[in-house]
Protein backbone atom coordinates (compact mmCIF):
# COMPACT_ATOMS: atom_id res chain seq x y z
CA UNK A 1 0.00 0.00 0.00
CA UNK A 2 1.20 3.62 -0.83
CA UNK A 3 1.92 5.54 1.80
CA UNK A 4 5.00 7.96 1.78
CA UNK A 5 5.09 9.75 -1.36
CA UNK A 6 8.19 12.17 -2.84
CA UNK A 7 6.43 14.65 -4.82
CA UNK A 8 9.03 16.04 -7.48
CA UNK A 9 8.36 19.34 -9.51
CA UNK A 10 9.99 22.75 -10.02
CA UNK A 11 6.23 24.67 -9.13
CA UNK A 12 6.10 25.22 -5.61
CA UNK A 13 2.63 26.24 -6.36
CA UNK A 14 2.61 22.66 -8.12
CA UNK A 15 3.86 20.70 -4.91
CA UNK A 16 1.29 22.67 -3.08
CA UNK A 17 -1.65 21.50 -4.70
CA UNK A 18 -0.47 17.48 -5.17
CA UNK A 19 0.39 18.00 -0.95
CA UNK A 20 -2.96 19.31 -0.30
CA UNK A 21 -4.85 16.60 -2.48
CA UNK A 22 -2.53 14.03 -1.59
CA UNK A 23 -2.36 14.61 2.57
CA UNK A 24 -5.96 15.19 2.80
CA UNK A 25 -6.77 11.71 1.30
CA UNK A 26 -4.37 10.21 3.88
CA UNK A 27 -0.68 9.98 2.36
CA UNK A 28 1.95 11.10 3.94
CA UNK A 29 4.72 13.70 2.05
CA UNK A 30 8.22 11.70 2.28
CA UNK A 31 9.26 14.94 1.00
CA UNK A 32 9.68 17.54 -1.56
CA UNK A 33 12.02 18.00 -4.48
CA UNK A 34 12.63 20.98 -6.91
CA UNK A 35 14.83 19.63 -9.36
CA UNK A 36 15.80 16.26 -10.57
CA UNK A 37 19.11 15.91 -8.50
CA UNK A 38 17.57 17.09 -5.58
CA UNK A 39 14.72 14.17 -6.37
CA UNK A 40 17.63 11.90 -6.23
CA UNK A 41 19.21 12.59 -3.64
CA UNK A 42 15.67 12.51 -1.43
CA UNK A 43 14.29 9.39 -2.95
CA UNK A 44 18.04 7.97 -1.19
CA UNK A 45 17.72 9.55 1.91
CA UNK A 46 13.54 8.73 2.11
CA UNK A 47 12.86 5.79 0.71
CA UNK A 48 9.48 6.90 -0.49
CA UNK A 49 6.69 4.12 -1.45
CA UNK A 50 6.12 6.61 -4.60
CA UNK A 51 7.60 9.11 -6.73
CA UNK A 52 5.44 11.82 -8.37
CA UNK A 53 7.74 13.07 -10.99
CA UNK A 54 7.47 16.29 -13.30
CA UNK A 55 8.64 16.10 -16.54
CA UNK A 56 9.96 19.13 -17.74
CA UNK A 57 12.25 20.69 -15.14
CA UNK A 58 15.83 22.99 -15.48
CA UNK A 59 18.64 21.54 -14.20
CA UNK A 60 17.29 17.69 -15.34
CA UNK A 61 14.24 16.03 -16.80
CA UNK A 62 11.71 14.02 -14.74
CA UNK A 63 12.69 10.96 -17.22
CA UNK A 64 16.36 11.10 -16.88
CA UNK A 65 16.10 11.95 -12.89
CA UNK A 66 13.56 8.62 -12.93
CA UNK A 67 16.08 6.79 -14.69
CA UNK A 68 18.66 7.32 -12.24
CA UNK A 69 16.32 6.65 -9.35
CA UNK A 70 15.84 3.70 -11.06
CA UNK A 71 19.16 2.56 -11.39
CA UNK A 72 19.33 2.85 -7.80
CA UNK A 73 16.24 1.11 -6.96
CA UNK A 74 14.95 -0.64 -9.76
CA UNK A 75 11.14 -1.27 -8.18
CA UNK A 76 10.52 2.31 -7.39
CA UNK A 77 7.56 3.38 -8.38
CA UNK A 78 7.00 6.51 -10.32
CA UNK A 79 4.30 8.52 -11.60
CA UNK A 80 5.12 10.93 -14.24
CA UNK A 81 2.82 14.34 -14.16
CA UNK A 82 3.12 17.12 -16.64
CA UNK A 83 0.98 19.58 -18.67
CA UNK A 84 2.60 18.36 -21.68
CA UNK A 85 1.07 14.74 -22.79
CA UNK A 86 2.54 13.82 -25.88
CA UNK A 87 2.15 9.95 -26.85
CA UNK A 88 5.87 9.90 -27.41
CA UNK A 89 6.64 11.27 -23.73
CA UNK A 90 3.63 8.78 -22.20
CA UNK A 91 5.63 5.97 -24.25
CA UNK A 92 8.79 6.96 -22.72
CA UNK A 93 7.27 6.75 -18.72
CA UNK A 94 5.84 3.89 -19.83
CA UNK A 95 8.67 2.16 -21.49
CA UNK A 96 11.17 3.02 -18.53
CA UNK A 97 8.85 1.15 -15.87
CA UNK A 98 6.43 4.73 -14.76
CA UNK A 99 3.35 4.03 -13.55
CA UNK A 100 1.96 6.37 -16.01
CA UNK A 101 1.61 9.85 -17.27
CA UNK A 102 -1.19 12.11 -16.65
CA UNK A 103 -2.07 15.69 -16.39
CA UNK A 104 -0.48 17.39 -12.81
CA UNK A 105 -3.88 19.13 -13.00
CA UNK A 106 -6.10 16.39 -12.96
CA UNK A 107 -5.87 15.48 -9.01
CA UNK A 108 -8.89 13.12 -9.34
CA UNK A 109 -7.13 10.83 -12.11
CA UNK A 110 -4.04 11.02 -9.85
CA UNK A 111 -5.61 9.73 -6.67
CA UNK A 112 -7.80 7.00 -9.14
CA UNK A 113 -4.33 5.86 -10.08
CA UNK A 114 -2.61 5.66 -6.97
CA UNK A 115 -5.33 3.79 -4.73
CA UNK A 116 -4.76 1.44 -7.72
CA UNK A 117 -1.20 0.52 -7.46
CA UNK A 118 -0.61 -2.87 -5.94
CA UNK A 119 2.18 -3.61 -3.45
Amino acid sequence: MIKKVLIVDDSSMMRKLITRTLVTNGYQIAGEAKSGVEALELYKQLGPDLVTMDITMGDMDGLTAAGNILQHDPKARILFLSNREEEKIRQQALDMGGLGLLNKHETNDILALIKGVKN
